[in-house]
């Protein structure tokens, strides 16, 4: 890969308080201006990595590496640290709801401008163009949580966009969503792309990958790595697809208009 290391993750294992295992023995770079999927069926451990990657959680096995400096408990106490990365690494959930919390759509886009502490006139601007490139015009003064699904997950984007991070970490985003406003995410992700930030996505959606990654990391049920390699490689791939419980044995995919593929996934 060329770019350079955002990530750097080694022999990193996470366990729950239960017991429960999450990740075992994850060794995985990220580089900077690609667009990573990371596949695998529920519970295989593909969010809790989302959430080490943006420090909510921390390995108890292994090193992890963020932009040159260790990620871990000890660093994010540290102020100057934690503001930087935070202002590098912008997390989008799975319940947009649990990110929202501001008695206005333009307040909840607001926040994070003003907690950076960023002059009037530019937290405004900020505002005032996130609004624009995600056409929330109309919901601006509506609170957010009387709005539909769709529109949280917009509003969420716009929260998190307005502090322009680097690298953006999605948990399956399109989970819920009507088809236009799973096309309209998607064709948000290629355009972030191609303004030269880092996109992680966590999904089980088949018929999304080709579109938003660059390389795949598929996760087994045993909470590791199964395979890594381009979306094209990993989704021709039958048996290992099945034997990581992505598809059943009826699995088929077919194209339409040549560009998109679909895909008959056992959930």
């Amino acid at each position: 890969m060329s770019g350079e290391i955002l990530f750097e993750l080694k022999n990193v294992s996470f366990h729950y308080p239960s017991g429960e295992e999450a990740l075992l023995d994850i060794d995985l770079n990220i580089y900077q201006g690609e667009k990573v999927v990371l596949l695998g069926a529920n519970g295989c451990g593909k969010s809790t990595l989302l959430k080490i990657l943006d420090g909510l959680l921390f390995s108890q096995e292994g090193v992890i590496r963020a932009f040159g400096e260790l990620l871990n408990e000890k660093n994010l106490n540290k102020d100057e640290l934690n503001y930087g990365f935070r202002q590098r690494v912008g997390f989008i959930f799975q319940n947009s709801e649990v990110q929202l919390f501001n008695s206005s759509v333009w307040e909840e886009i607001a926040f994070g401008p003003v907690q950076m502490a960023l002059d009037t006139t530019e937290v405004k601007q900020r505002i005032d163009d996130i609004i624009a490139l995600l056409g929330l015009e109309h919901l601006k003064d509506r609170p957010p949580f009387k709005l539909s699904g769709g529109e949280k997950k917009k509003v969420a984007l716009a929260s998190v966009l307005s502090i322009n991070p680097e690298v953006i970490l999605l948990d399956e985003p399109t989970n819920g969503l009507d088809p236009r406003t799973q096309r309209w995410l998607i064709n948000l992700i290629k355009q972030l792309s191609r303004a030269g930030k880092t996109l992680v996505t966590a999904t089980h959606n088949l018929d999304i990958v080709e579109e938003i990654a660059d390389r795949v990391v598929v996760f087994s049920e045993n909470h590791r790595l199964a395979a890594v390699g381009k979306p094209a490689e990993i989704l021709s791939n039958r048996e290992l697809l099945l034997g990581v419980n992505l598809v059943d044995e009826h699995f088929h995919r077919h194209a339409h208009d040549g560009n998109h593929r679909h895909y008959h996934a056992h959930e």
